[in-house]
């Protein structure tokens, strides 16, 4: 399958909350295939933007897209949990706005042999960055059955968490489960038939997302992300974050508004969703939601 051109969301609304000041210096997290940093870039004269992502073919993407604004932008294969390293390695102390995006790329997800899709017969990997070690299939055949059930309750909030990890751990003492197809027919076998029919996403869509959230440890590095970035943001500058569900979303919300609370941040917004027209044009848009702050 050829994966599918990635588009950025609300490109408009992250552009109007990071207020771009052309000289100015920013950091974008998720860089992936460029398409928010390209429009940071061209807003910058003598600015620089640097864009951080885990994946290294997301980094080649971008760089063929950014080619060029090259001489303003400065590209670095590190998680945005380790924001505050990058940043004393370029010696720079403090940025006027960074940008998070948390959702996972089309080109990810189109990528069979990424694993990140229950849609597609891979291996089960689901490493956003390939150079960990650390696998969805280790999880899944070696956690004892009460950890794969706090893994898909915590991460995945599902209801039959009990009842899937229970298979899991039976159907692997014959075979350790290996494929993409091989977990998601263990997952359609626990549920119900009538709940399956009634919902309206893939029984799969919940424990491929906590298996993936624990695999790249990504809640963790979220908090992380959000602590020394805004250490690191220059007095009024702007931090974004686009989230798309409902675990990401608490844990920013609930970061931004302690900084109101304690006076640090100026002001927050949010959440802000993306307009009917583009979530018509661009489906995965839809669970999108903005949040912004500007600090004291």
């Amino acid at each position: 399958m050829t994966p599918r051109p990635h588009q950025p969301v609300m490109v408009a609304e992250v552009l109007e909350a990071l207020a771009i000041k052309p000289n100015g210096i920013y950091l974008d997290g998720t860089v992936g295939g460029g398409g928010h940093a390209r429009e940071i870039a061209s807003r910058l004269q003598n600015g620089l933007l640097i864009g951080l992502d885990c994946d290294p073919r997301a980094l080649e993407i971008a760089r063929a897209h950014l080619q060029e604004f090259s001489h303003r932008v400065k590209l670095v294969h590190a998680n945005f949990a380790q924001l505050d390293k990058v940043l004393d390695n370029l010696g720079i102390q403090h940025v006027d706005g960074i940008l998070l995006d948390l959702g996972v790329s089309l080109t990810q997800l189109d990528t069979a042999e990424r694993g990140l899709s229950f849609r597609l017969e891979g291996p089960l990997d689901m490493r956003l960055d390939p150079t960990q070690e650390l696998t969805a299939a280790d999880l899944v055949n070696s956690l004892d059955e009460r950890e794969l059930v706090q893994i898909f309750r915590e991460y995945g909030e599902e209801r039959w968490a009990a009842r899937i990890a229970k298979n899991i751990v039976r159907a692997r003492r014959t075979a350790p489960i290996k494929t993409t197809t091989e977990l998601v027919k263990i997952i359609e076998r626990s549920i119900p038939p009538a709940v399956r029919y009634k919902s309206h996403i893939h029984p799969a869509t919940r424990i491929f997302q906590a298996l993936r959230i624990a695999v790249n440890n990504e809640l963790e590095n979220l908090q992380k992300a959000l602590t020394v970035g805004f250490e690191r943001l220059a007095p009024g500058g702007r931090f974004a974050v686009i989230s798309f569900h409902s675990l990401e979303d608490r844990i920013v919300k609930r970061f931004f508004r302690a900084q109101l609370k304690a006076g640090q941040a100026e002001q927050i917004w949010g959440p802000l969703r993306p307009s009917p027209q583009e979530s018509a044009q661009n489906p995965r848009a839809r669970s999108a939601k903005l949040r912004a702050l500007q600090k004291a």
